[in-house]
């Protein structure tokens, strides 16, 4: 499992959680009782917490995603025609597999 899969099985775990939590207080909302104040009040501090989180790690995912586009910019930049030759061979693969159907 790489890096990326994590983020996004972490991401998608986290908006779960806000989901279930969010629903949870739409259900609990009518309830007056000391249990029930309680329990939301920690829902709601753990559904701010899974917010949070979330967008720090969107945060996190925009800047890795950033630099590798940085990265990249300049190995085009350095190395011109290894780039040219790479794309040109995917462009011709691409070509053959397209010309096949």
């Amino acid at each position: 499992m790489d890096a990326s899969t994590s983020t996004e099985r972490l991401m998608a775990d986290l908006q779960a959680v806000v989901r279930d939590t969010e629903n949870l207080l739409k259900a609990t909302a009518g309830d007056a009782s000391e249990r029930a104040s309680k329990a939301r009040a920690h829902a709601e501090e753990s559904l701010h917490k899974a917010r949070v989180r979330m967008s720090e790690l969107e945060q996190d995912v925009a800047a890795r995603a950033r630099e590798a586009a940085q990265k990249t910019n300049a190995y085009v930049h350095e190395n011109p025609w290894p780039s040219i030759s790479v794309a040109a061979g995917v462009g011709f693969l691409v070509g053959l597999l397209l010309g096949r159907r």
